[in-house]
């Protein structure tokens, strides 16, 4: 069976709006692909609307989306965060941070009424978003003598395998980057070039 190796992010910020008895639901989804960017983002979207109520958000990172939190920011328990994320999850995103920051109109809206809104404001943001496939994979670092050098280029070049990092003198290093559905074939036929030696990063 083939590793399933893509899912489905978003190319760039987009942004959506909801209000609802003078409250306003901001939304604004950013592509991430660590908990440390999403805390960038959300500091700076609490400076940046430092006089709004609440900045509620939910994200999902990886390939199975297995990093995840939704955060209700000082609303009702599960009106706000869960929301985001379920219509993160209703889109087949990840690496998906959705952020709602929301001024208060001066009527509350109830919970029902809320989860409505950060369910609104998110869909807003996620329609507008352009959806991008990624595909997960991993980095190896190969050394290998120069003499190698075709043998290695070869797989690279067979297996559409993207490089950096290169350093080409008497003994020669690379990074590849490999998709997962590849890393059998990438393992079977690196190992059996001479002098070869590499490690996953």
């Amino acid at each position: 069976m083939q590793t399933k190796d893509t899912y489905l992010s978003i190319a760039s910020r987009s942004d959506g709006l909801f209000k609802d008895n003078g409250s306003r639901f901001i939304a604004q989804a950013w592509p991430v692909e660590s908990e440390e960017r999403v805390k960038e983002i959300v500091d700076g979207l609490k400076k940046e609307y430092h006089d709004a109520r609440h900045h509620c958000y939910a994200y999902r990172i990886g390939l199975e989306g297995s990093t995840w939190r939704a955060n209700d920011d000082g609303e009702p328990s599960g009106s706000a965060g869960r929301p985001i994320l379920g219509q993160i999850d209703s889109a087949g995103l990840s690496d998906v941070l959705v952020v709602v920051v929301r001024y208060f109109g001066g009527i509350k809206l109830g919970i029902p009424g809320l989860i409505r809104a950060y369910k609104t404001s998110t869909a807003d943001a996620l329609a507008h978003a352009e959806v991008v496939e990624k595909i997960a994979g991993k980095d190896f670092r190969v050394s290998f003598p120069y003499l190698s050098m075709n043998a290695v280029m070869k797989v690279a070049k067979d297996l559409s395998l993207p490089q950096r990092d290169q350093s080409f003198a008497a003994d020669c290093s690379m990074v590849l980057r490999v998709r997962l559905s590849l890393e059998d074939a990438f393992r079977e036929r690196i190992s059996g070039i001479e002098g070869l030696s590499f490690e996953e990063l």
